[in-house]
């Protein structure tokens, strides 16, 4: 009997790790199935991180006026040697996000073991000489040359494509720089698209108001998650029946919602427009809420359980808040 004793006190541990296993793997169902679900997929070339808007306070400067001379010179000289090049307007974007992660624009003879110049490129690399590199417009020639020479550059997100020349350790991090980019080219070239995406359309007259109004009438009533109304509701299940009462048909789940339409930036936000949280804001996969923009800075959301359907004021600093919005019902501007 003294030999099953050991064996008897891991009973216990044994249970507590079985019921452990089991919770997580019906929450981890749950999240994938209902509101906060749905498909995974990632940015296109017109859904990169267009982050000139105003989650991105707290960041480095992310309009063209915010920064110096000395930056803005280095910007022109980037346009000015792609242009030369050939090269389109979204090159040039790709570019000035690379040179605004890298070394925010500025010349600089220093850098992570030999990185130097705009572009921080190692001459160990082969990118070139120490002077060569630290050449404005050397360094934005082979840099061009490099992103030209990469099979679909152009369909790729602009941080996908910057990482693809650059082979960064943090091969996210351009993103964040593409509406500074956009607002560079916009001004220093007047290039009204340059990330070439077109425009998003609008919605249906009275589609805007018709969902909106729908919402409004819903709030108090309790969240339930997986809920579709009419007494109870989940984030998704409200934009759903609000849709709806536009003559909108959404998916189900707020992650497939977010491909329901045209993007735009959240700062170019319109009423009728949704919003998303996600655990990480640069990965739609993780996309865990969706909200209902109401204009004025207001939103209306069934938040989560213990709560009700409610108004209150987009938390636009909120470190959650996908930098993209979606238009329901206009056409997808992903290529």
């Amino acid at each position: 009997m003294n030999v099953l004793r050991p064996l008897r006190l891991l009973v216990p541990f044994v249970a507590i790790a079985a019921a452990l296993g089991l919770f997580l793997g019906i929450g981890f169902i749950a999240f994938s199935t209902g509101g906060g679900g749905g498909q995974s997929a990632s940015y296109g070339p017109c859904d990169a991180g267009l982050d000139s808007s105003p989650l991105a306070s707290g960041r480095a400067p992310l309009r063209a006026a915010d920064l110096s001379d000395d930056q803005r010179r280095n910007a022109a000289t980037i346009i000015q040697v792609a242009r030369n090049l050939g090269a389109p307007p979204r090159a040039w974007l790709v570019a000035l996000a690379t040179a605004m992660q890298e070394s925010t624009l500025r010349n600089i003879n220093y850098g992570d073991r030999d990185s130097l110049g705009l572009f921080q490129q190692r001459p160990s690399q082969g990118w070139g000489s120490p002077s060569q590199v630290t050449d404005p417009t050397y360094s934005t020639t082979i840099f061009i040359q490099r992103l030209l020479a990469v099979p679909g550059w152009a369909d790729m997100p602009v941080t996908v494509a910057a990482q693809t020349v650059q082979r960064s350790a943090f091969p996210d991090a351009y993103a964040k720089w593409e509406g500074l980019a956009a607002d560079l080219v916009k001004q220093l070239a007047d290039v009204s698209d340059p990330a070439g995406c077109g425009q998003t359309s609008v919605l249906p007259d009275g589609a805007a108001g018709a969902a909106i109004a729908f919402a409004l009438k819903e709030v108090g009533k309790p969240y339930v998650w997986g809920a579709t109304g009419p007494n109870t509701y989940d984030c998704s299940g409200l934009m759903l029946r609000a849709f709806q009462a536009a003559g909108i048909n959404l998916p189900r789940v707020s992650r497939q919602q977010f491909y329901a339409g045209g993007h735009v930036p959240v700062a170019q936000a319109q009423p009728g427009d949704l919003l998303f949280y996600a655990t990480d804001p640069s990965d739609p996969a993780t996309i865990h809420h969706v909200v209902l923009y109401m204009g004025n800075g207001q939103m209306v959301e069934a938040p989560y359980t213990g709560q009700s359907v409610r108004v209150r004021p987009v938390p636009w600093d909120y470190a959650e808040l996908v930098p993209l919005a979606t238009r329901p019902g206009t056409t997808p501007n992903r290529a």
